[in-house]
């Protein structure tokens, strides 16, 4: 295995220890009658690179290598549990898109509505 291939399986070993289930999917907390479940989203990445040479008389050679890595824990929501009810609440730039996404169906008949409010007037129109 050469240079980099050693760094990347190093570094990914110690990112995967620490991005496990018990990472995006956190410990319960307690919180009167309710029991609170964060959850987080992970994202990783790693990089490496290494080369090696020779001199022209071949006296000598060279290898050299680095690398790095990094991992990212963003909380994306909580699971409240209260007896056999479970909410959802979303967290951060995510929530605006759940809020939106439940609202969806009445922007569409609104919408659906107003358009047919105005193909309604322009048959007026042309019948007049």
């Amino acid at each position: 295995m050469n240079t980099a291939q050693n760094i990347l399986k190093d570094l990914v070993g110690e990112l995967k220890s620490i991005a496990k289930t018990e990472t995006i999917v956190g410990a319960p907390v307690s919180a009167g009658e309710y029991t609170i479940i964060p959850i987080s989203r992970v994202a990783l990445g790693v990089g490496a690179g290494g080369a090696g040479g020779e001199t022209e008389k071949k006296a000598s050679a060279g290898e050299g290598g680095g690398g790095g890595g990094g991992i990212r824990v963003i909380p994306v929501a909580l699971v409240a549990v209260r007896g056999s009810e479970l909410h959802v609440h979303m967290l951060g730039r995510t929530g605006p898109l759940v809020h939106t996404i439940e609202k969806m169906p009445d922007m569409l008949e609104r919408a659906f509505d107003r358009w047919q409010k105005r193909k309604g007037q322009e048959k007026e129109g042309e019948e007049k």
